[in-house]
């Protein structure tokens, strides 16, 4: 084959290599711009994992290259005065210069050509004086190829919210740093790590609004060097800082880092070669296809894996170039996607230091190691186990525990919470689910074996699901309701035996459905009316919920709000006298007090609709009347959409001020759901994919949270209330597939020390060993 590379860096080179090195008879050139020995930028920073690769794909620059490399483990974090180390993280640092220079000196031993100083203006007059078979455009995140065929492949571009500049000091860091410096302007942060002799990588970073406030944007290159330098005097040592970007004027150096995503990374041209009228690819590479920001460190690890990457599939599919580029684009693109994701979150972590500037200094820096959720708490045992225990001892404190000495402490999950009078003995939630079990709204003997069962599962919190305060405002004819004796009764019973047989505490979620009730059960056709013996329906205004489909609600009247505000603290006082411990208020999933709040559903004209304060002005209404009459000693949480995953509708900056306007209320806490107000909704799903929105309520509105969607191991729920994004992780469809959820994850992941109810204690042992077993295997697996 016939192979130019536009752009010298590290895919551009690597890919060349490594197609030189598999089919020697290749003719490969790669085209640069600079001169051989030029660079901007600093180090750059790999795993032992990119290593690994490394090594596999070509031995001989793998080992020059790790004899260049500069090789630790630890993370010091330095806020607030204090300094937390972390260990075991396995991070190794390369000049870029060096690295580039190595990878050129490879090429040329094995025959790559390599063409420097020449700036390829048009890719298709290249392919024709090569004669290419194969263009690779790996001309860096500005591609003018890419710009070129910007139709084929899509690219979005998300220019980040914080400044950066990249600079380089002879301080020696003996491990990675990241330093934070609080100003009356907002905060700055440093990364600094070293990666040569006498060379360290110092990268200076702050949000747009902090940088133009401190007045950088007026300044010299040499007077905004300055200002970090005395920023970050600390930790320089008398050392300046040094910049390698001078043929940029002023304040240019500092840019906003763009997060490049192409949905597609082949384009063809048909061209009149040498060899006639061809098909000719042009693939993009590196950060011409994909961008991942620098706090995780993948830029050159992603851009070698492509070449890696496409170097194999082209060895696969031998004369097969098309079958080969498809599958490069579909096993890059979804590992590609997998670190940006990583990226976004730890980009967003630092775009955001002023929402977690609040937490102690031991939580910052937990919630900064697991910032990416890359690393989650049992990675961070692995890596660093005395400090994670010594992390987990604290915070036990915290939640009242008395400190163990040098005995294991208990899991962040296994911690107790108090809210007001009642504690909760860890913070694990079954979530309120609708079971469609009840009639004429009485929960009966599935109730109490579905919900005893969970408590004696282990959770700290039992929830009973949404239960209504008059007939219509049920879902479903198979609804639990609290509007007269009979229910309050049965419910009695049910929260007797959680008391009397298990630790956990039982709460009720009041809700009212709204536009979405008189429907058929969840498991007939669900969301759709009732084949007959329909009830009319309420909501903020007369949209119906499916178009076409649903029943049209009449738009509440001021009679009608005074109606059901009433029966909601009617229903309130009955869910005391059963002695439940604990009340939400269900203010989601676009029931009636969620068509409210949302304004994909309120279209009133009155003082209830328009502006959010408006919105909100009845559900707080009816949280008033619902606090004023449930216990002041017993918590009350809400439950809200934090967003509506539709155009136009609440999003997490409206939850933000929603959370506030309860707390100033009287609520306890935000349980952070979101969607199902409109079917139009398109949720962004994956793993805890809910909990950034419990942690904005919960660090910015200043209210604790639960977190709830998608949690299901044990490492989850432990990361996220180790890290501070909320108090409590309730779990919905874990608990559906096991009672014992909270049981058997303690036992999966390795600790003993939590209470099993007494008749079943024959059965922890066994199950604690079978794990250990299964883990002892594994490892005997991996050896």
């Amino acid at each position: 084959m016939k192979i130019v590379c536009i752009g010298g860096g590290p895919a551009g080179l690597y890919f060349g290599l490594l197609m030189k090195l598999r089919h020697p008879d290749n003719d490969v050139t790669v085209i640069e711009r600079n001169r051989p020995y030029d660079t901007f930028g600093w180090g750059v920073v790999f795993s032992d994992a990119t290593m690994e690769n490394l090594r596999q794909a070509d031995p001989v620059s793998a080992r020059t290259i790790g004899e260049a490399f500069n090789h630790w483990d630890d993370i010091d974090i330095h806020f607030k005065g204090r300094t937390m180390r972390s260990g075991g993280h396995g991070f190794i640092g390369i000049g870029r210069k060096r690295l580039l220079n190595i990878l050129q000196a490879r090429c040329e031993e094995v025959g790559v050509k390599l063409v420097f100083e020449t700036f390829v203006q048009d890719d298709q007059e290249i392919a024709r004086q090569y004669d290419a078979d194969l263009v690779i455009a790996s001309d860096g995140i500005n591609s003018q190829v890419r710009g070129r065929y910007a139709a084929t492949f899509q690219p979005d571009i998300d220019q980040r919210r914080c400044r950066f500049v990249w600079l380089g000091t002879r301080k020696v860091f003996d491990a990675f740093t990241f330093a934070f410096v609080q100003t009356e302007h907002g905060w700055f942060q440093a990364h600094a790590y070293r990666f040569e002799d006498g060379l360290s990588t110092f990268i200076v970073e702050t949000p747009e609004e902090t940088w133009q406030a401190a007045g950088i944007e007026r300044m010299s290159q040499e007077e905004g060097i300055a200002y970090c330098e005395k920023l970050f005097a600390p930790w320089l040592d008398g050392h300046p800082l040094m910049s390698n970007a001078s043929h940029l004027r002023g304040s240019a150096i500092w840019i906003r880092f763009p997060r490049v995503i192409c949905d597609t990374w082949v384009h063809w041209n048909t061209l009149e070669t040498a060899r006639g009228l061809r098909d000719v690819p042009v693939v993009l590479m590196g950060d011409a296809a994909h961008t991942a920001h620098f706090s995780i460190g993948s830029g050159t690890k992603l851009a070698l894996e492509d070449a890696i990457e496409l170097a194999r599939c082209v060895d696969a599919s031998p004369g097969n170039l098309p079958g080969a580029l498809k599958q490069y684009e579909a096993v890059r693109s979804v590992e590609v996607l997998k670190i940006q994701n990583a990226a976004r979150n730890s980009t967003e972590w630092f775009e955001n230091v002023a929402r977690y500037a609040d937490l102690p200094p031991e939580q910052f820096a937990y919630s900064l190691l697991t910032r990416s959720q890359r690393i989650s708490h049992e990675n961070l045992r692995l890596r660093d186990p005395q400090w994670l225990q010594g992390y987990e001892g604290w915070l036990a404190e915290q939640g009242g525990l008395p400190a163990r000495g040098g005995a294991r402490p208990p899991l962040p999950m296994l911690t107790p919470y108090r809210a007001r009078s009642v504690t909760l003995p860890n913070r694990i939630v079954v979530s309120p689910m609708a079971m469609y079990s009840c009639e004429d709204g009485v929960p009966g003997d599935f109730h109490l074996v579905h919900l005893g069962a969970r408590a004696l599962g282990g959770a700290g919190l039992v929830m009973v699901e949404m239960t209504c305060p008059s007939p219509d405002g049920r879902i479903t004819p198979g609804c639990p309701g609290l509007w007269n004796e009979d229910q309050t009764r049965a419910f009695t019973r049910i929260v007797d035996f959680v008391h009397a047989n298990s630790p956990a505490r039982i709460g009720i979620q009041l809700g009212h459905a709204g536009r979405k009730g008189s429907t058929q059960l969840g498991w007939q056709r669900i969301d759709h009316p009732l084949p007959e013996g329909n009830w009319p329906l309420l909501s903020a205004s007369p949209l119906p919920y499916l178009p076409g489909v649903s029943q049209v609600p009449r738009e509440m009247t001021r009679a009608d709000m005074d109606r059901v505000r009433d029966e909601f603290a009617a229903a309130a006082a009955r869910a005391a006298t059963a002695g439940f411990d604990w009340l939400e208020l269900h203010c989601a999933h676009g029931y009636l007090l969620s068509s409210f709040i949302s304004p994909v559903t309120n279209q009133r004209g009155d003082e209830y609709g328009g502006s959010l304060e408006n919105r909100l002005r009845y559900p707080l209404e009816v949280f008033r009347a619902v606090r004023e009459v449930w216990p002041a000693d017993k918590p009350i949480s809400v439950r809200i959409s934090a967003h509506d995953w539709v155009e136009g509708g609440i999003d997490a900056d409206a939850a933000v001020e929603i959370a506030r306007r309860f707390k100033e209320a009287g609520a306890d806490m935000i349980d952070c759901s979101s969607g199902q107000v409109s079917p139009d909704q398109k949720p962004v799903y994956g793993r805890m994919y809910q909990t950034p929105f419990a942690d904005r309520v919960r660090n910015e509105a200043g209210i604790p949270t639960i977190a709830v969607g998608a949690i299901f191991e044990a490492d989850h729920a432990n990361g996220i209330i180790a890290s501070g994004r909320a108090d409590l992780c309730a779990l919905a469809r874990p608990h559906l597939a096991d009672a014992a959820w909270t049981l058997r994850e303690t036992a999966r992941v390795g600790y003993r020390d939590i209470a099993w109810p007494q008749p079943y204690m024959a059965g922890k042992r066994q199950l604690e060993t079978n794990f250990e077993r299964a883990a002892s295997m594994a490892q005997q697996d991996v050896k």
